[in-house]
């Protein structure tokens, strides 16, 4: 299962988190926005389709910079593997929202490691590339 995620950058040293709806798998857990790629959609088309859903937001995918992926097992029910390719995204329009899920939060980097998170989103942060992540946020 492929699925696409965005570290949404605000310019101040800080990225925007969803937190997951309850009614899901890892219910409450805070997460990068994003979700599953659609047979036949591309993964960056997915993420802008995506953000568009969950936080009302426009990106054009020429917006997207890869920046990490992580893997691990798929979500009760589902088949395969799941692997999450992580973009960072510094452009778009509108207003972020939570359209779906609790809620969104804008965090630095002290209040991402705190924060409950999905553990595929916990192993993105952690990885090496996080550093790039918050360096990225301030440019």
């Amino acid at each position: 299962m492929l699925v696409v995620a965005a570290a949404l950058l605000d310019g101040a040293g800080r990225t925007l988190l969803h937190q997951r709806p309850l009614s899901k798998h890892h219910g409450g857990l805070w997460e990068f926005p994003g979700g599953k790629v659609d047979k036949g959609e591309s993964p960056d088309a997915a993420l802008a389709r995506e953000l568009r859903e969950e936080l009302g937001i426009a990106v054009d995918p020429a917006w997207l910079e890869p920046l990490s992926f992580v893997n691990g097992p798929p979500p009760p029910g589902a088949s395969g593997e799941l692997v999450i390719l992580l973009y960072i995204c510094r452009h778009w329009s509108g207003e972020p929202r939570a359209l779906e899920g609790e809620g969104i939060a804008w965090c630095d980097r002290g209040a991402c490691e705190v924060l409950d998170l999905a553990p595929l989103d916990r192993i993105l942060l952690s990885q090496s590339q996080s550093e790039r992540l918050f360096q990225a946020c301030e440019k």
